[in-house]
C-alpha cells in the first residue's frame, strides 16, 4: 500500500475540532452541548453583506483577478486608511480566507528550513501552515501569570539564528485575548530592524478591543515598510466565517509580487465573497459599537465566573473573544474529552479546546483550556455552571499542592 507523505504524518490535528466525534456522540445521546471550543460567533452578519449577495445580477460566475477585484481592493484601501495604514489598492492582495493569506505569506518570504518565532500559546493552525510550507516554528513562551504579555526581547534574542527569517504575532491574540501595546510593538520593531526580519501580524480580531484599550498595528510604526506583512480576514470582523475571504497587506513590492505569483497559481478568490466584502466596508459604526458592548458583557461574565471557581485562574483579556483558563486538572486533553464522554449536568455539557494544542513546547498548557465566549449570556452562564460541576466531579482533579508539583515537572 502506498505511504502518505511525511508532512501528512507530522501535521497536527486541530485542538479546536479533534473532539468533535465526542461532541456528536453526546448530542446523539440527547445532551445539550455548549460549544466554547471554536470562534464561531453567533452575532448576525451585517445586513449589507447579505443583501449584496441577494441582489447579485451577473449572468456568468467568472474568475476574478488573482489579486482580487479592483473595486474590492479600492474599497478595502478606504477601510484601512481610516485606520491610518496609508496604503494603496495595489498593496492589497485578496485571499481565500485568512488561512490562505498566512500560507501565501509564509511561502513568499520563507524557504524550507527557515525559522519563524511565534509567542505561544498561538493559533494552532500556524503549526499546520508552517508544516505545509516546510517552515520551522520556534515557540517562545508567554505566561498566564502576567496575562500572556509579550515575552522579553532578550528571550527573542536567544532564539535568533542564521535561519531565523520572521516573527509572527496575533493581536488581539487568539487564543489568549492579549492585546499588544504600542510599547511592545516598538520593542519588536527594534528587534526586527536589528536582525532584518519579516514581521507577520495577524489582525483578525482588530475590531475587538475592550475597556478603552487602543489597538496598535505595526502599520502605524514608521520605518517598517519593507518588513511588515499584515494578515486579515472578514471572518471575525463581520461574523462571516463561512465567506472565506481574507487579504495580505504589504508595502514590500518584492513580497507582493512573489505572493501574486502564488495567487495566480490558485487562480482567483471568489467573486461572490468579494461582492459581499465590498458591501461590508459600508457597515455602520453602530454595528461595531453594539458588538463590542455585547462581547464585553460576555467576557466579564466568563472571567468572573471562572475566577470564582475553586482552583481556577483566568486573566482578563483585552481583546478578541477568547480566554485561556488554568484549571485544577491533571490533563487538559483528558478532561475535555471526559466532559463530553462521561459528564452531564441537567443533561448538558461543555465542549472546550485543550490549550496543549496551542503550544509547541512539550507539556506546556497541560492544565489549561481555551474557551470562546461566542454564545449568548444565558448559554454562557449555563456553560459556566456545567464547567464548575464538571470540575467538582472530575476524577483527575488536582488540588493546590499537587498542582504546584505538576507545574514544577512541566
Amino acid at each position: 500500500m502506498p505511504k502518505i507523505s511525511q508532512k501528512g504524518i507530522v501535521v497536527p490535528a486541530s485542538p479546536i475540532r479533534k473532539l468533535s466525534p465526542f461532541a456528536d456522540k453526546a448530542k446523539r445521546e440527547g445532551k445539550k452541548v455548549y460549544h466554547l471550543n471554536i470562534g464561531q460567533p453567533d452575532i448576525e452578519t451585517p445586513a449589507g453583506m447579505l443583501n449584496a449577495i441577494k441582489n447579485i445580477d451577473f449572468k456568468v460566475w467568472a474568475y476574478t483577478a488573482s489579486e482580487g477585484t479592483a473595486s474590492y481592493r479600492t474599497k478595502l484601501a478606504t477601510y484601512y486608511n481610516k485606520l491610518g495604514y496609508n496604503i494603496t489598492p495595489d498593496q492589497i492582495l485578496v485571499t481565500t480566507g485568512g488561512s490562505e493569506a498566512i500560507i501565501v505569506s509564509m511561502i513568499s518570504c520563507l524557504d524550507p528550513g527557515d525559522e519563524v518565532i511565534i509567542p505561544e500559546p498561538f493559533y494552532a493552525n500556524y503549526n499546520s501552515f508552517a508544516c505545509q510550507c516546510g517552515v520551522v516554528v520556534k515557540p517562545i513562551l508567554s505566561y498566564i501569570e502576567n496575562g500572556f504579555a509579550l515575552p522579553a526581547i532578550s528571550e527573542f534574542e536567544k532564539l535568533i539564528t542564521d535561519k531565523t527569517k520572521a516573527i509572527m504575532i496575533c493581536s488581539p491574540n487568539n487564543p489568549t485575548g492579549y492585546l499588544y501595546s504600542e510599547e511592545e510593538l516598538l520593542a519588536l520593531k527594534a528587534l526586527v530592524l536589528k536582525h532584518d526580519l519579516y514581521l507577520f501580524c495577524d489582525e483578525a480580531y482588530r475590531e475587538f478591543c475592550y475597556d478603552g484599550l487602543k489597538f496598535t498595528s505595526p502599520m502605524h510604526l514608521d520605518g517598517l515598510d519593507e518588513n511588515v506583512i499584515v494578515l486579515d480576514t472578514v471572518s471575525k470582523r463581520y461574523s462571516a466565517c463561512g465567506a472565506r475571504l481574507g487579504c495580505i497587506i504589504t508595502k514590500n513590492k518584492e513580497v507582493y509580487q512573489a505572493a501574486l505569483k502564488f495567487a495566480q497559481a490558485r487562480l482567483s478568490p471568489g467573486m461572490v465573497e468579494q461582492i459581499a466584502g465590498e458591501a461590508a466596508v459600508d457597515t455602520p459604526d453602530e454595528y461595531f459599537t453594539a458588538v463590542n458592548a455585547e462581547y464585553t458583557t460576555r467576557r466579564n461574565l466568563v472571567v468572573e465566573a471562572l475566577n470564582k471557581m475553586d482552583g481556577v485562574f483566568c486573566p482578563n483579556p483585552g481583546g478578541a473573544f477568547y480566554v485561556v483558563a488554568q484549571l485544577p486538572i491533571d490533563n487538559a486533553d483528558k478532561f475535555c474529552q471526559w466532559v463530553l464522554e462521561h459528564f452531564e449536568y441537567q443533561n448538558q455539557t461543555v465542549m472546550m479546546a485543550p490549550a496543549t494544542g496551542f503550544y509547541s513546547t512539550p507539556r506546556a498548557g497541560y492544565n489549561q483550556v481555551r474557551m470562546a465566549y461566542v454564545l449568548n449570556t444565558d448559554d454562557l452562564s449555563k456553560a459556566m455552571e456545567c464547567l464548575e460541576k464538571a470540575l467538582e466531579a472530575y476524577p483527575g482533579r488536582v488540588f493546590e499542592e499537587e498542582a504546584e508539583s505538576l507545574k514544577q515537572k512541566a
